[in-house]
């Protein structure tokens, strides 16, 4: 019995020892540098994001931010990384709503990791909008002309996005509520569906104003609608795409940042505070609303995580109706 209790002793001596570490780890948190994934290649509107972020939570934390680039495999290879990283608050992810509420779907099963699951949301950046856009060849001057050139040649007309992405889905949704049949050409990202929209390769699409305001402005490719509430103040002869006649379809391409599932709250909630208020700053002096990346703050990392999960609902409906598959 006296080695029963010595041994229990020493079990509540060390459960005691550790939880008051964990206190004092949490208290001085952080006490070394912090590394944020980015889940794709440095140039991109995450990355962007990233490195003005860097600055101010720098400042604030008193602690480097190293923004480290992981691209590939959708975006999956840096969510496994934050998910199997030590739940301390030194392993950050910049991710997207590809990479959190679409991409654990689509690729359930197949991978090691599950964005809705294995990651902590913290708070929700940026809300970029995106264009509907028409090929500078295609005759249509608005997207009710351009939907009906489409409609009355079944399956000659195409339009280009990567596999899976929110804009192959969001043109799925599109295309089938006005009984439109074109081609998916599948694609890289942005970048490389301007430069075929430009050449006149691909007739309509989906692609984020950021990418592609310039050459909107510039007359080489025609705005259709944006899938913004409001008009852009860039274009306010640009309709939104509920005006253009189809509330409902369209979305934002949202960025956010995560933690490791498991970190401490304190942590969660002082990264919550600290992005929100270096977003703030960057809100009031421009730096974002120059590069047509709206800041979109969420009031708690619950609000955030309900908002994450009721994306991943949407795309659900959409992935399913529709039959995608990545192979």
């Amino acid at each position: 019995m006296k080695r029963f209790l010595h041994v229990a002793a020493c079990v509540a001596v060390c459960a005691a020892t550790g939880a008051y570490g964990a206190q004092l780890a949490e208290q001085s948190y952080p006490s070394r540098p912090i590394r944020v994934i980015v889940p794709f290649a440095p140039g991109g509107a995450t990355d962007i994001i990233a490195r003005v972020l860097e600055p101010g939570l720098t400042k604030r934390l008193g602690q480097q931010l190293v923004v480290d680039n992981r691209s590939g495999a959708a975006g999956n290879i840096a969510v496994e990384i934050v998910a199997q990283a030590q739940p301390d608050g030194y392993t950050l992810l910049i991710g997207n709503i590809s990479t959190n509420s679409i991409n654990p779907l689509l690729f359930a099963g197949r991978i090691k990791a599950n964005a809705l699951k294995d990651l902590a949301p913290i708070t929700k950046l940026v809300a970029i909008p995106n264009f509907i856009l028409g090929s500078p060849k295609l005759p249509a001057q608005t997207l009710k002309e351009a939907l009906a050139y489409a409609k009355a040649r079944p399956g000659q007309l195409n339009y280009q996005a990567p596999l899976g992405s929110y804009s192959h889905l969001d043109m799925l949704a599109l295309t089938a509520a006005a009984g439109v049949k074109m081609v998916h050409l599948p694609s890289k990202g942005a970048g490389e569906t301007l430069v075929a929209m430009l050449r006149g390769d691909i007739h309509i699409t989906e692609s984020n104003v950021a990418s592609n305001i310039g050459a909107v402005k510039a007359g080489q490719i025609k705005a259709y609608a944006v899938t913004s509430e409001r008009r852009l103040p860039d274009l306010p002869d640009v309709p939104t795409l509920a005006e253009a006649g189809f509330p409902g379809i369209g979305s934002l391409n949202w960025n956010g940042l995560f933690a490791p599932a498991r970190t401490p709250r304190p942590i969660v909630e002082k990264l919550h505070a600290t992005a929100v208020a270096a977003m703030k700053e960057l809100d009031a002096d421009g730096t974002l609303a120059k590069r047509q990346l709206p800041v979109s703050l969420s009031a708690t990392p619950e609000e955030f995580a309900a908002f994450v999960q009721s994306e991943a609902k949407r795309w659900e409906k959409i992935i399913r109706d529709n039959g995608v598959k990545i192979d």
